[in-house]
């Protein structure tokens, strides 16, 4: 007796334990972004985008800095004449030597401001990617969580066409009813069984694709925990024109742009000559250590006199691509705009609709109701009273389709503004 019940609760403690092991993870919105913020590969690749720039700024500015070098040298040499061997002869020398750029027309140094205009485009380019993430990290979210409560509404529905085909069955056992009735509430049921598990199936699509917007490496089942309230609802038309002035796409043309007018400057200094400092010190001899010291001390100037029209073909390059960054800045400012507008007209159209189709299902649900007590005893015919049971379903189905707009058509909202994964909402 004491083996069997040993033996039933380690089965009910294995049951236990293999129930907990696959059992859904529940998230939250916050949990999401915080990983997504964490794991998502573009946000990744587009903070390496800006080290990449921060290191290229480096690199320009490193030849304003002096250039100093060491070298090592030892050989042995000999010489042969008429058969004749010569001793081997050895030398050594070490020294260093330094450059220092003095002049090059600024060149330079609008390299160098042009590199910290690419900087901050490319964290404006990160923003904008943040931006992105969002907008498909909260798309996914807001499916999986419709998802999910399409299963329990395909439940609901599954209910009603079975208690439809329960009074059928009722009425024609009766006589009161024909066989084409029972046949559309058996076809009915039917296609609320298929719809159930569509469902089911659609439930873990969604699953991968949040998985995905969040970076994580390996799937495995997931919920999420939330409502479909529009929070962001903005009612009175905002200031477009304000408001796009932080859109980090546009501030990345904008600083791209002023990284181009830099680009200008810089190919106007190739055409003043550059001067550079240089001085060295060395030691060489047979013997090591030599003894024998060198050092210099020179100043050397470049000008360019003829190249075949480079550098003027050069600033005809910079300038063409400064007047495509203005173009690209104009015309991703009048875009920004015109998407704020359209995605703030699409969130009000989205809240409206919701409030329809909340009316349009009370009043759908208070139909079926009375149609139901009607047709039980005879008042209307099954075909008016089945439309009424349609449009029951219908409005179900429409009333959180509505309300999954509504949440898209925020995220929609929030990412025209260029708001980021930070963002509250």
């Amino acid at each position: 007796m004491n083996k069997f019940i040993r033996a039933t609760i380690t089965i009910l403690f294995l049951g236990f334990l293999s129930h907990n092991a696959w059992a859904e993870e529940i998230l939250t919105w916050d949990n999401c972004i915080a990983e997504a913020n964490k794991n998502n590969p573009n946000l990744i690749s587009a903070q390496e985008t800006v080290n990449a720039q921060k290191a290229g700024k480096t690199i320009t500015a490193s030849s304003l800095y002096p250039q100093i070098n060491s070298s090592a040298d030892t050989s042995r040499t000999k010489t042969t004449i008429n058969d004749k061997s010569n001793p081997a002869v050895d030398s050594y020398s070490y020294g260093v030597t330094g450059r220092q750029l003095i002049f090059n027309g600024l060149k330079t140094i609008n390299d160098v401001n042009s590199a910290s205009e690419n900087i901050k485009a490319s964290q404006q380019a990160y923003r904008f990617t943040s931006s992105e993430v969002r907008l498909n990290l909260r798309t996914a979210f807001v499916n999986l969580l419709k998802a999910q409560e399409l299963v329990k509404v395909s439940e609901e529905i599954v209910k009603i066409r079975n208690d439809n085909l329960a009074l059928i069955n009722l009425q024609y056992q009766s006589g009161l009813e024909h066989k084409g009735a029972r046949l559309t509430a058996e076809a009915n049921l039917a296609e609320a069984q298929f719809e159930l598990a569509q469902a089911k199936r659609n439930v873990e699509l969604t699953q991968r694709q949040l998985t995905k917007e969040m970076g994580r490496l390996e799937f495995q089942p997931i919920s999420v925990k939330g409502d479909f309230t529009v929070r962001d609802t903005t009612k009175e038309k905002p200031d477009f024109e304000e408001i796009v002035k932080n859109n980090p796409s546009l501030l990345q043309a904008t600083f791209k742009k002023n990284s181009a007018s830099y680009g200008v400057k810089s190919a106007y200094g190739n055409f003043l000559p550059e001067i550079s400092g240089t001085a060295g010190a060395s030691k060489n001899g047979s013997d090591w250590p030599p003894e024998n010291e060198q050092w210099n001390l020179g100043l050397s100037l470049s000008m360019p006199i003829f190249e075949g029209g480079l550098r003027t073909a050069q600033v005809s390059q910079a300038q063409a691509q400064y007047r495509q960054a203005e173009a690209d800045e104009r015309n991703t400012r009048d875009a920004a705009v015109v998407t704020l507008e359209q995605t703030w007209a699409s969130l009000q159209d989205a809240i409206e609709t919701v409030e329809v189709q909340s009316k349009s299902l009370e009043a759908a649900q208070e139909r079926s109701k009375i149609a139901e007590a009607q047709y039980s005893i005879g008042f209307i015919n099954f075909d008016n009273w089945i439309i009424i049971e349609n449009d029951l379903v219908s409005a179900k189905k429409a009333y959180l389709q509505a309300q999954a707009n509504g949440l898209l058509a925020e995220a929609n909202w929030v990412q025209a503004k260029g708001e980021t994964l930070e963002y509250a909402q």
